[in-house]
């Protein structure tokens, strides 16, 4: 019973369940908030009549919303019908509220619509108002842009380019990102990268340009910048001789002032002379317009790309080197040839520094040192090779004081140009042998000029005038009265004069050299020394050995020649005075014209013997003997007569010649003493030749005696003194061979010469026996 009881409890309690669990599914679809699909879901899900009751207790539900509902209808519906009855009342008010507001509205309408119209008129001129506005704004925005852009195109057109990339710069950064979304600034945008690249097409062009000016102008600008440095060494030399001379004037207190007042004059003067050359004198700015350079390095540096323009700008001028350093294949025939080389280098060099000082990175000290060394390895080398074909001493000076000018003119600017001074004492060398070549030519137009006889003077205005031009002293000669004559000839004062003009133009080119007045004598006497020991050595010795030089002008040679060795004195002392260096020095060398002088005279004196034997030749060839004779004619050959006759006369010249000085007298008696001996030899040795000869086949005793008549002339010749000095019988030894070897046939004293032979005390010592044998047979 209790389980039973228990059981319809449970089934109670599930079936009260089942009934919540349908009201819940109810009021979760009433309410609208849940999703029906899980209220459905779980209705369905439940046992199979579960459907049915749900639908049963839907349809409860409904009945009971209906009762609902009607008692709600029934519970207001008197007060519907009151309000349905007011209704009605109000409805003919109504109408005639309608009718009265529709005429309102019309009159309303009719009354408004020119409000309106209005209205939309200042709607219309608000909407305009504020486009203006806006447009104005924009425009004042817009304004800047397109003035900076018109300025930009007013620089472009002006050719103010570098302030054309300021003025894009401005537009980039400032104007163009404040109205960016317009059209029109995308196209400026669009155009400034090519009006940067137009700006650096023109600069570049406007630089080549610039580089082909100063590459055409670059001689004047050398010259004017060498005329200045001139200028300037001028007035430098001028004041340091103005410093001199009041150095000089301290040592005389007493013409102090005057000095003092005429000192400052000169000075005055030449500072203002020196103002007056600053004027005049055009600088690199002057003649070249540097701004294109300044402006292309402006632009490219803003731009970025300075680097490439510094690059660019060093590669064509490096080009610009190589072509001003190649000179003209004639410019060593004229001056202008190498001033105009020098110019160009020099202006080159100029504009570099000028470049140098006044931008900065563009040419570097090192870039300018650089190409200098280069370009004076070429320099030197081109002037080797040019100045090696100057055979002209003036223009080779000329080339020198070029030299000078154009390396004091760089070394102004920096340049370091001592391998310019030492290629001028290479080229010194050059100038001496040049100087030697055109001094060798006017020795030799003095020597073929010259008469070779003692210059006359007839008073006392000639005999000043001679020794004005060369150092002469005789008090014996010049005791004597006028007209008189000097023993030299007029050659040696011409040689005397030569020689200084030698030395002056010698000097002339160590001037300027930075050189030590030791150093410049030193040059001095030994470029002297080359003109004496060669070529005047050399033109001596060649007009010694010329066919129509004779005897009497040989001997005036060798007086010449002496007087000019006793000059050299003289000419170390103008060396001395011109260079200001005592020749006590220890550095000073010594003219060698001892030397030059004696081996001339030694050369003259062996001539004037060479010639006189070959005179005696061409008398002994002549000769016509008639060897197979009975008897000899009882006088001399006329040959033989005519030889003597001439040798005494060339001997009487030798001895009349002009012996005022006892040196003259010596040198004069020694060379006549010994050219007698030197002829009496000759001829005694020819003699015997003539008997001795192979192709003479026999010989007569009447021959012997006509042979030993033309001997005893030529003792007696020997024994007349034709020259005077000689100590008793020396010059008849010069016949004693031929002497004893006649007499032994002439007196056929065989058993003597037999006898005494090899005895000192012999008849016939000089008697050779083979002579005598081959004479003998003959």
């Amino acid at each position: 019973m209790a389980r039973k009881s228990k059981s319809n409890l449970s089934e109670l309690y599930l079936e009260e369940n089942k009934d919540q669990i349908y009201e819940n599914a109810l009021a979760e679809i009433q309410s609208f908030q849940l999703p029906l699909g899980t209220t459905l879901r779980s209705v369905y899900d439940d046992q199979p009549n579960a459907h049915q009751r749900f639908m049963e207790k839907l349809d409860a539900c409904i009945r009971n919303h209906d009762r609902e509902i009607e008692k709600m209808c029934n519970f207001h519906h008197q007060g519907f019908v009151d309000a349905i009855t007011e209704l009605l009342k109000v409805r003919a008010d109504a109408e005639k509220l309608k009718v009265q507001v529709t005429d309102t509205n019309r009159r309303l309408q009719d009354a408004g619509k020119e409000v309106i119209a209005q209205t939309e008129e200042i709607i219309r001129c608000r909407v305009q108002q504020r486009n203006i506005t806006t447009v104005v704004e924009k425009l004042q925005l817009c304004l800047p842009v397109l003035e900076m852009y018109s300025k930009l195109k007013e620089q472009m057109n002006v050719k103010r380019y570098y302030s054309a990339l300021k003025t894009m710069e401005q537009l980039e950064n400032l104007y163009l990102p404040r109205v960016s979304q317009y059209r029109f600034c995308q196209i400026m945008i669009e155009n400034l990268p090519k009006l940067r690249e137009e700006i650096k097409e023109i600069s570049m062009s406007d630089l080549k340009d610039f580089l082909e000016s100063i590459r055409k102008h670059s001689d004047r600008i050398g010259e004017t910048a060498m005329k200045q440095a001139q200028q300037q060494k001028t007035f430098s030399t001028a004041l340091q001789k103005q410093n001199n001379l009041n150095y000089g004037r301290n040592m005389h207190l007493g013409r102090s002032r005057i000095l003092e007042s005429k000192n400052e004059i000169t000075l005055k003067r030449m500072f203002e002379d020196d103002d007056e050359h600053e004027e005049e004198v055009l600088t690199a700015q002057d003649l070249v317009d540097f701004s294109p350079v300044y402006r292309c390095l402006h632009i490219y540096s803003v731009l970025g790309d300075g680097e490439i323009f510094e690059n660019y700008y060093r590669k064509q001028r490096r080009k610009q080197a190589r072509l001003v350093l190649q000179p003209q294949s004639s410019m060593h025939e004229t001056v202008e040839g190498y001033r105009r080389y020098f110019s160009q280098i020099v202006g080159f060099f100029v504009v570099e520094d000028h470049i140098l000082h006044v931008t900065q990175g563009l040419v570097t000290r090192t870039y300018t040192d650089e190409l200098w060394n280069m370009a004076l390895s070429k320099i030197i080398a081109v002037l080797r090779t040019h100045s090696s074909y100057c055979s002209d001493p003036d223009l080779v000076l000329e080339l020198k004081n070029l030299i000078v000018v154009f390396a004091d003119t760089l070394q102004g600017y920096g340049f370091p140009v001592n391998r310019l001074f030492d290629l001028l004492f290479e080229i010194r060398d050059q100038y001496n042998e040049t100087l030697l070549k055109k001094w060798s030519g006017l020795f030799r137009d003095i020597f073929e000029a010259d008469n070779y006889s003692p210059i006359p003077v007839a008073n006392e205005e000639e005999y000043k005038i001679v020794i004005s031009k060369f150092p002469f002293q005789d008090p014996e000669l010049d005791k004597q009265s006028f007209p008189k004559k000097l023993p030299m000839s007029q050659s040696v004062p011409q040689i005397y004069i030569q020689v200084k003009e030698f030395i002056y133009a010698s000097l002339k080119f160590s001037e300027s050299l930075h050189r030590s007045s030791t150093e410049i004598d030193d040059m001095l006497r030994k470029s002297t020394n080359l003109l004496l020991t060669r070529t005047l050595s050399s033109c001596l010795q060649n007009l010694i050995k010329k066919p129509h030089i004779g005897l009497t002008e040989l001997v005036q040679i060798i007086i010449n020649t002496t007087h000019l060795e006793q000059a050299c004195k003289y000419l170390e002392d103008f060396i001395s005075n011109i260079t200001n260096i005592s020749q006590v020095s220890v550095h000073t060398a010594r003219l060698y014209g001892l030397s030059t002088f004696k081996d001339a005279r030694h050369a003259a004196e062996g001539e004037i013997y060479t010639k006189l034997n070959q005179k005696i030749d061409e008398f002994i060839q002549i000769a016509d003997y008639d060897w197979t004779m009975s008897e000899s004619d009882g006088r001399a050959s006329g040959y033989l007569m005519d030889l003597i006759n001439f040798l005494r006369s060339t001997f009487q010249v030798f001895t009349h010649l002009p012996n005022n000085n006892n040196d003259h007298a010596a040198m004069s008696g020694k060379v006549a003493q010994t050219a007698c001996m030197s002829a009496c030899q000759h001829l005694s040795t020819s003699l015997m030749q003539m008997l001795l000869d192979s192709e003479l086949k026999q010989i007569s005793m009447g021959a012997i005696q006509q042979f030993n008549l033309d001997v005893i002339q030529c003792e007696l010749f020997a024994s007349s003194e034709p020259v005077p000095g000689f100590q008793g019988d020396t010059l008849q030894l010069a016949f004693i061979d031929l002497r004893q070897l006649l007499d032994l046939f002439m007196v056929w004293d065989w058993s003597t010469y037999l006898a005494d032979y090899g005895q000192a005390t012999s008849k016939y010592l000089r008697v050779n026996p083979s002579t005598a044998l081959t004479l003998l047979e003959k």
